[in-house]
């Protein structure tokens, strides 16, 4: 069954073929892959909706719905191979890729053998760990096999809101992962994609904004080398599958810096911008002003008219993408956001300069952390004292989630900081913005990633997890990195290069080897040590998070099998995990007793042929029918069935 991952793995190659522009140069081939991920992501998000309209999201529909779109990208690539033939060009990849290595420098090619050297052990632990992050096990995955159950993506009962709220665009692709391979054993392989396609896009924007080839591998190196970055590789979340999508748009707005958009740079911009507002809500933060660059690039051309067509045409493209899941949220809870808590527990309250000022400050210094406790308290103590001398209260809870700080510095793929990339982002973008003689492109793009700046701290409240939640702005600034590094090299100060270089190589290196401090060492899926992923067994990982909870869902599992249940209804509380019960309890089918759709009511307890519960034993009994016997375990975990 691991072979239906090709379907999707060859559309992709054959669409980079087919959507190649001309030319033998690198660069067109980034653009090339760019073109590619922005089409299959869009026809795997339309191919979801569609099946789903007709009940058909099942394995047979998804294998046709792939096998068509292999059989259009190869036509498409056989007419472009006849083309290149034609006009006497090559498709020319393998020297292109020889000539690229020749012709690098030693540093290039340390670097770039450092970086692969990340990327391949990033690999290692993503296929050989099962998935085992938190929030995955508590709604990114159970939604999927909710979806698989009853054939379609539309809601469904549930005791969390995250599974019916928020944007499914990640959970699309991992839907067509479960169907096409029979489990979730490749799940974490999207993000590792994920991440290498930001790293693309962005050295690709490095190349547009004016670097080198040292350049565009030193903006490269910003992402793959970022600890959060290099942990979230390995992972089920999302954050790098929305920063990918806005990674993509990004390049594609930057192309039009200096023309009239044609048509299918519309679309192409507008398919980007639609996957990331399908994917998550934080890249639509980032996205505003990437979008906003392009509109104001079209009215500098004097093309108003195009403009306006443009806009209307991007904006209907998000709606293709992404209206149908913001129409189903609508209908449920009367708002296409969900539910007011939903939003309201992750955005500010309050919006005066000074405490948006405070909060970005306690933003920067959580991305900057550093393995020195007494400089982190240091960082802190001043923010706070800072905030309390002009009137803020750092603890407000408009602003604010959970009491500030949290000076937890170890790699971990929900709060690890990334220091050397975060103060190289920051430097880089305001020292585009105050240098003197910037190109306006590089100005241009600096503001923009000002904007994405400004805006996550005038939305997002600071909360200890808040690292990766602003990870698109780290994947937006790093090509400015790429290109303030090159030029900074490329002065010709005889007295000051070997030093300037000497500084670039230090910072560099600290950073890369930051990264891979994060993949032998970090939480939750450390590759070497006592705790390694090549040490431990299936399950042993899988709760690696929980590790005290697993006997209790191996117990429930069990006297489901035992009592011969098929239809099990199950009872949670706050973020507790569903899915161990979908892995343990293949063909059964796990259905809520809860509901927070004001309109859809959970089925009634009757309705089952037994109930699993992890909540306290007061909760659990209350939803145990009149005549069943109830059983718990350490207090905490229940099971439920007819009888004595």
């Amino acid at each position: 069954m691991m072979l239906g991952a090709l379907f999707p793995a060859a559309t992709l190659l054959l669409s980079g073929y087919a959507l190649r522009p001309a030319g033998a140069t690198f660069g067109p081939r980034r653009l090339a892959a760019v073109r590619a991920a922005v089409a299959v992501g869009a026809f795997a998000t339309v191919g979801v909706e569609v099946l789903s309209a007709v009940d058909a999201v099942t394995t047979g529909p998804v294998v046709g719905l792939w096998l068509t779109g292999l059989a259009a990208s190869a036509v498409l690539a056989l007419l472009r191979r006849r083309r290149d033939v034609a006009g006497g060009r090559g498709s020319g990849i393998r020297d292109g890729i020889v000539a690229l290595w020749r012709g690098a420098s030693p540093v290039e090619r340390l670097l770039g053998v450092a970086l692969a050297g990340l990327v391949l052990a990033e690999l290692v632990v993503a296929l050989v760990s099962p998935p085992n992050n938190y929030d995955s096990y508590h709604y990114h995955l159970p939604r999927v096999e909710h979806w698989v159950a009853q054939g379609n993506v539309a809601l469904y009962p549930t005791f969390a809101k995250h599974q019916v709220a928020n944007p499914p665009g990640g959970e699309y692709l991992l839907l067509h992962l479960r169907l096409l391979t029979g489990g979730d054993g490749l799940y974490n392989l999207l993000q590792w994609a994920a991440a290498l396609g930001c790293a693309l896009a962005v050295s690709r924007i490095a190349a547009q904004l004016g670097a080198g080839r040292l350049g565009q591998l030193l903006a490269a190196a910003t992402v793959v080398g970022a600890p959060m970055v290099v942990l979230e590789a390995t992972s089920t979340q999302n954050d790098l599958v929305v920063a990918a999508w806005l990674a993509c748009a990004a390049t594609l707005v930057v192309d039009e810096l200096s023309r009239r958009s044609p048509a299918t740079a519309v679309l192409g911009i507008g398919a980007a911008a639609g996957l990331v507002v399908v994917t998550k809500p934080t890249g639509w933060l980032a996205l505003g002003p990437v979008l906003l660059l392009w509109g104001l690039a079209q009215v500098r051309q004097r093309a108003l008219v195009r403009a306006a067509v443009g806009t209307i045409a991007i904006i209907a493209v998000i709606g293709v993408l992404a209206g149908p899941y913001l129409s189903r949220v609508n209908a449920g809870f009367g708002s296409p956001l969900g539910p007011p808590e939903q939003s309201g527990n992750h955005t500010l309250q309050r919006h005066d300069p000074l405490s948006v000022l405070v909060n970005a400050l306690r933003i920067g210094s959580s991305t900057l952390l550093v393995p020195v406790p007494q400089i982190n308290q240091a960082v802190a103590d001043g923010i706070i004292g800072f905030a309390r001398a002009i009137g803020v209260d750092p603890q407000d809870p408009a602003t604010t989630m959970y009491a500030y700080p949290s000076l937890r510095a170890f790699p971990d793929e929900d709060r690890s900081p990334y220091p050397v990339q975060s103060a190289l982002v920051l430097i880089a973008t305001f020292g585009a913005l105050l240098a003197r003689r910037v190109p306006g492109r590089v100005r241009a793009y600096a503001l923009t990633v000002l904007g994405a700046l400004s805006t996550y701290a005038a939305v997002l409240k600071w909360q200890p997890w808040g690292n990766r939640l602003v990870g698109g702005a780290l994947i937006l600034g790093a090509p400015l990195v790429g290109w303030a590094l090159s030029a900074i090299l490329a002065r010709r100060h005889a007295l000051l290069r070997p030093v300037i270089a000497g500084t670039v190589a230090v910072v560099v290196a600290g950073g890369t080897l930051h990264g891979y401090y994060a993949v032998a060492l970090g939480a939750p899926r450390p590759l070497v040590g006592e705790h390694s992923v090549l040490l431990r067994d299936e399950w042993d990982l899988r709760f690696a998070r929980m590790p005290g909870h697993l006997a209790g869902y191996e117990w429930g599992a069990a006297k489901v099998r035992a009592a011969g249940a098929r239809r099990v209804g199950i009872v949670l509380i706050a973020d507790q995990w569903e899915y161990p019960w979908w892995v343990m309890l293949p063909g059964t089918d796990l259905v809520s007793l809860q509901s927070v759709l004001p309109h859809q009511p959970a089925p009634p307890s009757t309705s089952v042929d037994a109930i699993l519960c992890a909540a306290p034993q007061d909760v659990c009994r209350t939803f145990v029918p009149a005549g069943w016997r109830f059983e718990t375990i350490d207090g905490w975990f229940g099971f439920a069935a007819p009888g004595r």
